[in-house]
């Protein structure tokens, strides 16, 4: 699909908090449930908590940002950074307060056709609590990966 044939539109305020822009990459049609978008998320803006029934996975393109899965610390994710978010696991992501962030996001839809379900947004108590600069990480345990 050439770049002029794809749509751009605002992140809606229900799923996110602050301005955020989606770039729609791939929609696959059937058999394909493949869903790429680049997400472009102003200084401090954030997803709301949300799970994917299949799992997804986020490359970060440019600046800085968070990932939290629901229960861990927030960790930081920055350019070159590829994380993988599992299936069903409740879990936000966005820029750091003072940055912009870009991602590449991938996900598929279930067997009925669903490839995100939304929750509550992140309160700014929850998004305050990630701080920059991150605490050391080494050793900490999680189930996203950030390779």
């Amino acid at each position: 699909m050439a770049s002029s044939e794809r749509g751009c539109r605002k992140a809606p305020a229900e799923w996110f908090s602050g301005d955020a822009w989606i770039d729609e990459i791939v929609k696959g049609v059937a058999p394909s449930r493949l869903q790429a978008v680049y997400v472009t998320f102003s200084p401090g803006a954030r997803t709301a908590w949300h799970t994917h029934p299949v799992g997804q996975v986020l490359q970060v393109i440019s600046g800085l940002g968070w990932v939290q899965l629901e229960g861990e610390a927030a960790r930081v994710i920055r350019p070159g950074d590829v994380v993988v978010i599992g299936p069903g696991e409740n879990h936000w992501h966005g820029a750091e307060a003072g940055h912009t962030m870009v991602h590449l996001a991938l996900q598929e839809a279930d067997d009925s056709g669903t490839n995100v379900v939304w929750g509550r947004k992140v309160t700014d108590e929850e998004y305050g609590a990630a701080r920059w600069p991150p605490p050391r990480q080494m050793g900490a345990k999680s189930s996203i990966q950030v390779v």
